[in-house]
């Protein structure tokens, strides 16, 4: 089951999961087979959420095996996402690119679409 307004990219879903509203999965993730990420609760990039597992409203999931942890717990939640490598996942490159050639490069990627058309659908 996934809520509306849920931010699913390139995560695994197992089976009898829930996915409640304004939930967050980054890419890499896994969630476990009745797994359960409430409102608004986070799964970080390439984070496990095992099986039976439960991220409270709001907190933040982040490591393998998940560390679940309240968003104010944020230098906690920071120190396991550092390993985690997010733009190596999400952007394809190392930790020696800076963000500017990070959003150059996204920037050229989307610019590709400005003269796409919409297809009328009826």
């Amino acid at each position: 089951m996934i809520g509306p307004h849920t931010h699913i990219n390139g995560s695994t879903v197992e089976d009898e999961a829930f996915i409640a509203t304004g939930a967050s999965l980054f890419p890499g993730s896994v969630i476990g087979a009745g797994a359960e990420v409430r409102i608004n609760g986070v799964v970080q990039v390439n984070t496990t959420v095992g099986p039976g597992m439960v991220v409270p409203i709001g907190w933040v999931a982040v490591g393998n095996p998940a560390h679940i942890l309240p968003a104010e717990r944020h230098d906690e939640i920071w120190a396991v996402q550092q390993k985690l490598d997010f733009v190596g996942t999400v952007y394809g490159v190392g930790n020696d690119v800076s963000m500017r050639d990070v959003m150059r490069s996204q920037s050229q990627f989307y610019g590709h679409h400005r003269d796409d058309v919409a297809l009328d659908q009826s």
